[in-house]
């Protein structure tokens, strides 16, 4: 029984391609986690799609999908999704960044539909059950599967995740950004003692001076958090649509000096953390 992290699209702002981005990737957001028989993912980027196709493959039809947020890098597969179409799959989707402004059923329907996408959402076979939360709630998809939440700090807000699950933590951690000098206590509640930490670093420290506002952090300000936290490994992610394989390698070996746990996330990577499911955290 293992806890397994599977990265199927690691970029930010917008898909990419080209032998410059064929190493690290050029997916948009998308994370698969298993814990056991249960699938959890991750928003639903670019990389949804190819998540879409392997879960069909491994036959699994019964599974969740929880949002950060909804901006377009990371809902843009969820059209392209093919499990959606199969009347024999039960999808469980969850928000709460809107909380009190949109429902998880009305943003799903406002993005799938004309002039956006050509037919209407009710052409899912699918069982979707769309379901809402606040920002701070604590989440029991699955039995044996708690999933803590925070708000991040974003434009148009963004929620964080702390999954726990036999005795591991992996926290999934973007769109946010960080005050110059000071560690978001929010994150670090997240981010506590984890085993990985899956973390916005679109930016570096130098770039931010001109990124103020964007909602998005540094590799540096990642390293800092994982430190005070004493989370284990981090997984640098978000990666900006401009970053070639040359720069994100430049950035891994600055960063993996700097905290020995740090590594670029790249489209196909999978992590496995052995469990107890006797251990509780």
């Amino acid at each position: 029984m293992d806890f397994l992290v599977k990265f199927w699209g690691v970029r930010g702002s917008i898909p990419v391609s080209g032998p410059e981005f064929s190493r690290y990737g050029g997916n948009t957001i998308c994370i698969e986690m298993r814990c056991g028989e249960h699938t959890l993912l991750f928003d639903a980027g670019s990389g949804l799609r190819p998540a879409g196709r392997a879960l069909r493959a491994s036959g699994v039809t019964d599974f969740d999908l929880l949002f950060t947020h909804c901006h377009y890098d990371h809902i843009i597969g969820l059209p392209v999704f093919a499990p959606i179409y199969d009347r024999c799959v039960k999808l469980t989707l969850w928000s709460g960044h809107l909380a009190g402004r949109m429902t998880t059923h009305q943003m799903v329907d406002a993005f799938m539909r004309p002039p956006w996408f050509p037919v209407k959402l009710d052409i899912c076979k699918a069982s979707l059950d769309c379901r809402d939360f606040v920002s701070g709630d604590v989440l029991r998809p699955r039995e044996g599967v708690m999933v803590r939440t925070g708000s991040l700090v974003h434009p148009g807000n963004s929620i964080g995740y702390r999954v726990e699950w036999g005795g591991r933590v992996v926290a999934v951690i973007t769109d946010t950004e960080h005050e110059p000098g000071k560690l978001d206590q929010t994150v670090l509640g997240l981010i506590e003692d984890a085993d990985l930490v899956i973390y916005d670093c679109t930016y570096t420290e130098d770039e931010m001076e001109h990124r103020r506002g964007n909602g998005h952090s540094t590799w540096q300000q990642g390293v800092k958090l994982c430190e005070a936290a004493g989370a284990r490994r981090l997984a640098l992610f978000h990666h900006d649509p401009t970053r070639t394989d040359e720069e994100l390698e430049e950035i891994e070996k600055l960063a993996k000096d700097r905290f020995a746990g740090a590594f670029a996330a790249r489209d196909g990577q999978m992590l496995k953390f052995p469990v107890s499911l006797h251990k509780k955290r």
